[in-house]
């Protein structure tokens, strides 16, 4: 129980992929309470996901009363509050009723590939790419909201009347806590519609012409840290004041505020950021050049690498296979494998992502024996994600060719796992930092609502309080290392379509 006369709280909203969680942090960070629930998938055809949209509501809202009641607090010792979401997945609502037209399309969906391919056919990816820093695939924003617009009956209609609003998660759970008062969305949200130009920062008129969108549908964007409105679910009315995506939320809660700092999220997916300033990166190696976060009206670029799957595969071991009974079961069995058999996996389920960007690659298991049980297969899971992070570390350097920290700061649910990040600094052949809070992606949206509210520090006093909390160096001679590439390589081109 905190002290109720002296302690301002902020609470992070932190809506991800399979579930919705909420967290209090207190004045030094630490968290005071926090609250979490799942919610279902739905996968209504093969490459194809989605999520019910007011499932998505229901349980932010619940978590969010639950962490509150938890800790014994009530709205007024609330400074603020954060949003933080899963990028990308697109739902389209009624203005009057704020009710969902469809099911919210999720980011890993994979039905509009047949379009990509067709504008990429047209020679239309370097104009897309040049504005959005994006590449044309059914992972962004635009083409869900063309499919729902084209898919669902009378909406392309409804949308051109004005009788529609389009967001991702942010925007719809601000539309709720404020009781539609608030449509808005802020600069990294933004940056992963594929209609937002993050170099004139506007929404670009050319791609709603594109994929035939009406501009009513969009939400208006924001700095990260602004005044979004304020929500009086919670007893006495309470500013929602700082919002990022996901990973951009990631970035800020590793304080990775200079240029040349590198974080990696290990969530349902994996994603890499680089920070590289006021200049937006062209990549040549199909990386994204994305807005890491915008500040008092000023934009700080990164380079993105985007794995679809990273813990999903481990939630695959549990739920698929049967073969775990609980996440940390992977990183036990992983450590009792036999390392003379050579087992990969390639989790490509809904596609690869960067630097391949193959919409139509499935998922494979190669190198299989009579022998091969569940501990080779699950260490060949965790691996995954360590290969898949080596090919996007390798492209950024290529691309980045400025000097770059040498040290990767961690953060995500599979960081628990000792087993796994003490893999990943051998295949990296790099060190690790693990941080003492490892909730940095609620931790980055608290720090832009709190900062924002004066109850917390600005960045140079945030990146102070950052704290170390396990390192690991690499121990793998670099030999063994070099072999385990050389096979993952092999396996990677035996599921590669395009």
């Amino acid at each position: 129980m905190i002290s109720k006369e002296k302690e301002k709280l902020v609470l992070a909203m932190d809506q991800g992929t399979t579930s919705s969680r909420a967290i209090l942090f207190d004045s030094n960070y630490a968290i005071v309470e926090q609250a979490q629930c799942e919610f279902e998938q739905h996968f209504p055809n093969s490459g194809w996901v989605e999520h019910s949209a007011m499932d998505i509501w229901q349980t932010s809202l619940d978590t969010a009363r639950q962490a509150i009641v938890n800790a014994g607090v009530n709205a007024q010792q609330i400074a603020s509050i954060g949003i933080t979401n899963q990028r990308e997945t697109t739902v389209i609502w009624d203005r009057q009723t704020g009710e969902p037209i469809h099911n919210a399309i999720v980011w890993q969906d994979r039905r509009t590939a047949d379009l990509c391919d067709k504008l990429k056919a047209e020679g239309l990816e370097s104009m897309v790419s040049g504005k959005t820093g994006l590449l044309l695939d059914p992972y962004f924003s635009a083409t869900k909201i063309a499919w729902l617009l084209d898919n669902v009956s009378g909406a392309r209609a409804r949308a051109e009347c004005g009788e529609l609003a389009f967001g991702t998660m942010d925007s719809w759970l601000l539309w709720n806590l404020t009781a539609g008062k608030s449509h808005a969305t802020d600069a990294t949200n933004a940056s992963r519609t594929m209609l937002y130009n993050i170099h004139s920062g506007e929404w670009d008129s050319e791609l709603l012409a594109l994929f035939n969108i009406p501009q009513s549908l969009l939400p208006e964007v924001k700095d990260c840290a602004a005044d979004f409105g304020s929500t009086d679910l919670f007893g006495e009315p309470i500013a929602i004041l700082g919002m990022a995506g996901d990973q951009h939320a990631a970035t800020l809660g590793q304080a990775c505020f200079e240029k040349g700092m590198l974080k990696s999220t290990y969530g349902t997916g994996c994603f890499a950021l680089l920070n590289t300033g006021e200049t937006a990166v062209t990549s040549s190696n199909r990386l994204l050049t994305t807005i890491a976060y915008q500040l008092d009206g000023k934009v700080t670029y990164a380079l993105e690498g985007s794995i679809f799957i990273a813990g999903a595969a481990v939630q695959w071991l549990r739920d698929g296979l049967g073969i775990i009974d609980s996440a940390k079961q992977s990183g036990e069995l992983a450590a009792q494998a036999d390392e003379n058999q050579h087992v990969y996996m390639i989790p490509a389920f809904t596609g690869l992502g960067a630097p391949w960007w193959d919409a139509e690659a499935r998922g494979a298991l190669i190198g299989l024996t009579r022998g091969t049980g569940p501990a080779e297969i699950s260490r060949a899971a965790l691996e995954s994600v360590c290969y898949q992070t080596l090919d996007l570390l390798n492209a950024m350097h290529r691309d980045w060719q400025q000097e770059a920290e040498t040290v990767l700061r961690v953060d995500g649910g599979m960081v628990a796992s000792d087993w796994t990040m003490q893999r990943l600094a051998d295949i990296l052949q790099a060190p690790i930092d693990c941080p003492v809070v490892a909730e940095t992606t609620a931790l980055g949206a608290a720090w832009l609502a709190g900062s924002r509210a004066g109850v917390w520090p600005d960045q140079q006093g945030f990146a102070d309080s950052w704290r170390l909390d396990r390192h690991f160096d690499p121990q793998m001679p670099e030999q063994q290392r070099d072999i385990k590439v050389s096979g993952w390589n092999d396996a990677i081109q035996r599921v590669l379509v395009n």
